[in-house]
């Protein structure tokens, strides 16, 4: 049973960081391709970062130079390095696994003005 388990979520101030974890379960995770989604309030599921089993990553644009995608195989994780956050990232994050059409249950982060 796949199961992808999110952490790290919080409030922070706009200009603070975070770090996301994701504790992935029930698949082989070191072949998989993961990402990052997150939803705003009010709003649809947007794609945030992805990286590859080889560890090429991609970012949207709002968020490129602030955030990083990073995994570690032997622990089965996956991580989201985010700085200088803003009020616009305030969403609740979600740990993906494309491969398998997984999603976790999703960790909240606001971000305060």
């Amino acid at each position: 049973q796949v199961q992808l388990v999110e952490s790290g979520g919080g409030l922070v101030q706009s200009g603070g960081s975070l770090r996301l974890s994701c504790a992935a379960s029930g698949f082989s995770f070191n072949v998989a391709a993961m990402s990052w989604v997150r939803q705003a309030p009010g709003k649809g599921v947007e794609w945030v970062s992805s990286i590859t089993s080889g560890g090429i990553t991609s970012y949207r644009n709002s968020v490129k130079g602030r955030f990083t995608i990073s995994r570690d195989n032997a622990k089965n994780a996956l991580y989201l390095q985010m700085n200088s956050l803003t009020p616009e990232d305030t969403a609740v994050y979600y740990c993906d696994s494309p491969n398998t059409g997984n999603r976790g249950q999703g960790t909240q982060v606001t971000v305060s003005a």
